[in-house]
């Protein structure tokens, strides 16, 4: 009796607090999926040095730091244009086409969960992810909108100036990027599966990969070529940071591909093995490529080769088995192999091949996932032409369609818009002479360590 008499509160507390159970269940799980989503915001922010040591391994020693720089800047000048508009114009409710200034300098955006999209349609979606707080949510989207317009750097190189290009990534991000976002991502938008045309894209295949694909080949051709393209074009100066970029690329894009569930558990597994199958069939295809047709494997191949896959898997890493990202991967590097070679044969100087391996790699991987997606993996999204859906197939391209008129012309507008202002290029003495001492007034490389170098190997 005594030991009931003493037990009793305690009892009580365990019978009485069903509601107090369920709390600590929900919270605990906001805690995991805050505690993976913050994390996977890091991967994908840490990309971004990743693409500028993958991209400053091919041009020559005398444009290093200027090619670092065009990643670099993104995340000081997006870092800041995303809090005061860019997140505004991309989530929050609007039309079909652009989001409204309502969330402008994250005003309204805080720690709540739920029911901040409560009012708009549809009515049903109250959250973009209903575990983790709406910063969360926010800050994970900025490092997509950092890095998507530098990808275009590649495009570029060596030729247009500091000024031009900074401005330029300031609009393009403005105009192209945040539109696409909330037509492909956002509640409402006109093509993606919150109210619109219903096209898969989970990670970004049309908003990343076909939007700064597209925009780097108008680029290219309106700046022109180099001045030393097509005759005396260098190798590239230090394919160690070629292979340790792309490394950094693969490793980040477990946040990129993976975070995109915006939860941790069974989809972001299924989305974090995809992506690394694909990355792995993709550098294996390349490589057997270049064997099977140019007698020597390379470790440009193996690097482009991985990128390539990741970038085919990416809209589909949230949908498909890890046997189709194996054949999604190995499918998008044969086309991206061919592509670069054809764009050779063209003779547009995309330096650094950004439109071959983005633009049409995202092309065939928002295909693809029309092909092999299944509602197995992703009860949320939609069955592919291989599961009984063909419809899934013409969605998939139309949404393709809109990017590439959204980004080509877009491109084009802001492009002329600064031509006729500060001006694009260089001066062709400060191509030649590179562009890191006269952008930047340093040097990556200076002779006085040269010299120490080639004295000490004598």
């Amino acid at each position: 009796m005594t030991l009931l008499l003493l037990g009793g509160p305690l009892m009580g507390k365990v019978f009485a607090a069903p509601n107090d159970v369920n709390a600590a269940i929900s919270n605990a799980q906001t805690a995991a999926d805050t505690a993976f989503m913050l994390l996977s915001s890091a991967l994908v922010l840490l990309m971004t040095p990743g693409l500028a040591f993958f991209y400053g391994g091919f041009v020559r020693s005398r444009n290093i730091l200027n090619t670092l720089m065009m990643s670099f800047v993104l995340m000081a000048i997006v870092g800041v244009t995303w809090i005061l508009w860019g997140y505004s114009l991309a989530f929050a409710p609007g039309n079909a086409i652009i989001g409204g200034l309502q969330w402008f300098g994250l005003n309204g955006v805080g720690y709540e969960v739920t029911d901040y999209l409560k009012g708009s349609n549809p009515a049903e979606v109250l959250s973009y992810a209903p575990t983790i707080p709406h910063q969360a949510f926010m800050i994970y989207q900025a490092m997509f909108a950092i890095i998507t317009p530098a990808l275009i750097s590649g495009a570029i190189a060596e030729r247009m100036s500091f000024t031009a290009y900074s401005l330029f990534v300031l609009l393009w991000s403005t105009f192209i990027y945040s539109p696409l976002a909330h037509m492909v991502w956002a509640k409402g938008g006109l093509l993606g599966l919150y109210g619109g045309w219903g096209a898969l894209d989970f990670a970004g295949g049309t908003v990343v990969h076909i939007s700064s694909g597209v925009s780097a080949l108008v680029a290219a051709i309106v700046l022109k070529p180099r001045k030393t393209y097509p005759d005396r074009l260098s190798p590239p100066h230090n394919v160690p940071f070629i292979l340790l970029g792309a490394g950094l690329l693969w490793f980040g894009w477990f946040g990129f591909n993976a975070g995109s569930a915006l939860a941790s558990g069974a989809l972001a597994t299924a989305a974090f093995v995809a992506t690394n199958t694909g990355a792995a069939a993709g550098a294996l295809t390349w490589l057997i490529l270049e064997k099977a047709l140019r007698g020597k494997p390379t470790a440009v191949g193996a690097a482009t080769g991985a990128v390539a896959g990741l970038v085919g898997v990416t809209p589909a890493a949230g949908f498909v088995t890890p046997v189709a990202a194996i054949l999604i991967g190995s499918m998008t590097a044969v086309v991206c192999f061919y592509a670069v070679s054809f764009k050779h044969k063209l003779q547009i100087d995309d330096a650094l091949d950004t439109f071959p391996v983005h633009g049409v790699g995202g092309t065939v991987g928002a295909i693809l996932t029309g092909i092999f997606a299944t509602t197995t993996v992703n009860s949320a999204g939609k069955n592919g032409l291989l599961y009984g859906n063909p419809g899934q197939m013409i969605t998939q391209i139309g949404a393709i369609v809109v990017a590439y008129i959204i980004a080509a012309v877009g491109t084009w507008i802001i492009l002329k818009l600064i031509d006729v202002t500060v001006g694009l290029r260089v001066k062709e003495e400060a191509e030649f002479q590179g562009l890191d001492i006269n952008e930047h007034g340093e040097e990556g490389y200076n002779e006085e360590f040269g010299e120490r170098v080639n004295l000490s190997s004598k």
